[in-house]
């Protein structure tokens, strides 16, 4: 197993790989969570790694090495500053990965928190994307940035934007919300993760989406699947790691559903 540390476009990023992957792997894009950093989830790289798999571990803007010393009231503050940079930087990876790798197979994206937050609002950008893993994500941007807001202002921050910025804000976090139009899917496959009792991103909507989009499934519900653990936090299961890891394995090497 090679783990590098490397820089792509400027993006500082892990790349892991297998010593007998080839040129023409397919490729997993993992998003860590808000105030993580990359290398926290190298255990899904190894078990996507290992099956055959090359992944990129990016590292977020302003977290582990590109941190500003920022304390999390501020981190929290720039939240969809950070959502909004790390879609525009999976397209510039795409695009660092068509470079150095021209024959690569297939690409996947999946993250955690933040990161699953991420994964969503680029399956709303991205039809490139052929396959994602949403673990502890929510889709609907624009509610929970609503949401995000009342709490800020609730605990007595206030909060640095004009009711214009504002509505600019909620109108460019709209096209990112896959609540808004959910046929962004196409049928891609897609896994989902979430404990029923996180307090961090509320488990409610994703259940919400997940039963809507069901109906959009129906005639491959193979290619859509999700496990929401009863017992469970803000925190993916071991269950879930692993099954997060063999879902983009098994949808990245072969057509084949699981």
């Amino acid at each position: 197993m090679n783990i590098k540390e490397e820089r792509w476009a400027g993006i500082p990023l892990l790349h892991i790989y297998s010593e007998t992957g080839g040129e023409s792997s397919p490729v997993a894009i993992f998003l860590h969570g808000f105030t993580s950093a990359k290398e926290h989830n190298l255990h899904y790289a190894y078990n996507m790694a290992k099956q055959g798999l090359r992944v990129i571990l990016p590292e977020a803007h302003l977290h582990g090495e590109r941190e500003e010393g920022l304390d999390e009231v501020q981190m929290s503050l720039r939240f969809w500053e950070i959502v909004l940079t790390t879609i525009e930087e999976v397209g510039t990876l795409k695009e660092e990965i068509g470079r150095r790798f021209p024959d690569a197979g297939k690409i996947g994206l999946a993250g955690t928190s933040m990161g699953g937050i991420e994964t969503l609002g680029c399956l709303k950008a991205y039809s490139w994307i052929d396959c994602a893993a949403v673990m502890m994500g929510t889709p609907g941007y624009v509610n929970l940035a609503k949401a995000q807001m009342t709490q800020y202002e609730s605990r007595g921050f206030e909060i640095p934007l004009t009711a214009e910025e504002r509505r600019k804000l909620l109108d460019t976090l709209a096209a990112f919300d896959l609540t808004k139009d959910r046929r962004a899917l196409d049928g891609r496959p897609v896994y989902f993760w979430h404990g029923e009792q996180d307090e961090t991103v509320p488990f409610k909507p994703t259940k919400n989406f997940v039963n809507a989009i069901r109906e959009d499934y129906q005639e491959q519900p193979e290619q859509l699947k999700f496990r929401f653990e009863r017992q469970a936090g803000h925190a993916v299961s071991r269950t879930g790691m692993l099954e997060c890891s063999d879902w983009l394995a098994t949808h990245l090497n072969d057509d084949a559903a699981v």
